[in-house]
């Protein structure tokens, strides 16, 4: 009898993925901040505004959660489902075209048969592999990791509403916080990108604002 044993864990996200939950979150908000009229809104106009957008992104940070694990175990099952026609394949050239299948297209296009063949061999000597694909206890980790990550993007442009009573002040913070942000968000998948930062944090400050106006537009 086998057991699937569980994988080295990676990351619950990679950085481009953290960072665009993140500015998804921020985006969702500045739909809800925006819809405010700064000269006729009053604290109850705010009051459900706060709450609405807290909901909102609460709710998008559970739809990610469960399209997170959804996702884990399609590329488990996947990857079971490929090892396993490696395993039982007699043909050798088709191993190959299935492992090479595999691989990031560059690295496809450069490796050698030898060592495709070397992977076939090391691919054979692993264990008995599971009947199906599983999710662990540290995958419902990372889904709760993605809901907190949406979740917590909504903060730090609601929380200018908790402070400031004036509700132009809070506006005016609140947006500059959000451009902030943005532009944090752009600079970081900039430098990891190869990206000149400082240009990609400007282009994200401007996408950010053109699909909230976009939004708002079309009635979300």
């Amino acid at each position: 009898m086998t057991h699937e044993k569980p994988e080295k864990r990676r990351r619950v996200l990679d950085p481009v993925e953290r960072i665009m939950e993140i500015l998804f979150g921020l985006i969702m908000v500045l739909t809800f901040t925006s819809s405010l009229s700064a000269a006729t809104a009053g604290r109850e106009e705010i009051r459900t505004m706060v709450f609405a957008a807290l909901g909102c992104n609460l709710a998008w940070g559970i739809v990610d959660g469960v399209m997170y694990l959804l996702n884990t175990m399609a590329e488990r099952g996947r990857s079971l489902r490929l090892l396993n026609a490696v395993r039982k394949t007699k043909d050798p050239a088709e191993a190959h075209r299935t492992i090479a299948d595999t691989l990031p297209p560059i690295l496809a296009s450069s490796i050698s048969q030898q060592e495709l063949e070397h992977l076939r061999g090391q691919l054979q000597q692993l264990p008995e592999p599971p009947a199906r694909a599983q999710l662990h206890r540290e995958d419902f980790v990372g889904a709760l990791s993605v809901l907190v990550i949406v979740f917590a993007s909504t903060f730090p442009i609601v929380i200018p509403f908790m402070i400031f009573q004036e509700t132009v002040k809070a506006l005016r913070v609140s947006n500059a916080v959000a451009l902030v942000l943005l532009f944090a968000g752009g600079y970081r998948l900039g430098d990891y990108a190869g990206y000149r930062p400082w240009a990609m944090g400007i282009c994200m400050m401007g996408i950010g604002v053109i699909l909230v106006l976009l939004t708002l537009a079309l009635g979300g």
